[in-house]
């Protein structure tokens, strides 16, 4: 059955399930289903009920000599009764709403835990009862940063477009970051790596910002850097290259089958000419051949430009056959 057939049976049988629903029994019964749901509302809106919702906190003004010691709440779970409509606000509009701890002030005031009760109430509105709420204090616990200096390593990939090649390898600016934390936190980190980024169709030398990756409890300075990416436009040429071979008795000949290979790579448009022959090389030592016991030998280049990318030698495999004079 074709695809077009599977459609048209399946338009018709849907045609036909419209056709057999008795729409003036279904639409009243919908109706009276939101008019239902409606008055049910208007009730819960008017009574007083109980219900659970989280409050984010915020820490704000932390010195920056300083680090929590422990991980520190990011939230509040709190118990209310209110009316309805109050629980739907809190749910829908103030899910957001941060409760705001200034770490600095607390400190000045030599207050090494906070009780949360008075400034979660400036979070509710009058008519609300506070049932509970956990945790019931947060405690600073810190300690003085110590820093170290390491070095940052790209985590992801490049993909250039066509007829573009990375030329050198990918750098960092900075190269070198600090980060801040305690001593046991420091000791065992040696370097910071980059969010996992994916740049592609990269068409001309790059610099790309790319955030460093978090360490939980520890700062970062700066926290994003630049990836340098040095990128050319390539061309493929093709080169015909002889078979040598190195070590070779005066009195035998080595024939190879085919004598020459097509050596492929790819070059930057401004090495495209003073790229020639002569600087490449393929190169077997005797010794090697004579200890094959195939009459096969496979090729690799031992002379090339470093300026070349993706050589390619084509046959890979090449016959030979050893002649005395």
């Amino acid at each position: 059955m074709s695809f077009a057939r599977i459609i048209l049976n399946f338009f018709d049988q849907l045609h036909t399930l419209f056709v057999k629903v008795e729409w003036g029994k279904v639409i009243p019964f919908f109706l009276f289903l939101i008019l239902a749901f409606i008055f049910w509302l208007l009730i819960f809106f008017q009574e007083k009920t109980e219900g659970n919702f989280q409050i984010p906190i915020k820490y704000i003004n932390i010195p920056e000599d300083e680090v929590f010691v422990n991980q520190m709440p990011q939230h509040i779970d709190i118990r209310i009764n209110d009316l309805g409509s109050g629980l739907f606000n809190y749910y829908f509009f103030k899910r957001k709403d941060s409760l705001l701890i200034d770490v600095e002030k607390a400190q000045k005031e030599n207050n090494d835990k906070l009780y949360l009760n008075q400034l979660i109430r400036t979070k509710l509105s009058s008519s609300t009862d506070l049932i509970g709420f956990t945790p019931a204090i947060i405690r600073f616990e810190t300690a003085k940063l110590q820093s170290k200096t390491v070095p940052v390593r790209f985590d992801g990939e490049t993909r250039t477009a066509g007829g573009h090649l990375v030329v050198d390898s990918i750098s960092m600016i900075p190269s070198e970051v600090q980060i801040f934390g305690t001593g046991e936190q420091l000791r065992n980190i040696s370097e910071v790596v980059t969010e996992y980024s994916v740049f592609e169709n990269l068409k001309a030398t790059s610099q790309l910002n790319a955030k460093l990756k978090k360490i939980e409890g520890v700062k970062l300075k700066p926290n994003e850097i630049e990836v340098y990416i040095p990128i050319h436009e390539f061309t493929e040429r093709k080169f015909e290259i002889p078979i040598t071979v190195s070590n070779q008795p005066v009195d035998t000949d080595i024939k190879f089958f085919p004598s020459k290979v097509n050596v492929t790579f790819a070059v930057t448009l401004d090495d495209y000419k003073k790229i020639v022959p002569e600087d490449f090389e393929i190169k077997i030592n005797y010794n090697d051949l004579k200890e094959k016991e195939g009459d096969q030998v496979e090729l690799v280049l031992t002379e090339s430009p470093a300026s070349i990318k993706n050589p390619h030698i084509s046959p890979r495999m090449v016959e030979f056959l050893f002649e005395l004079k």
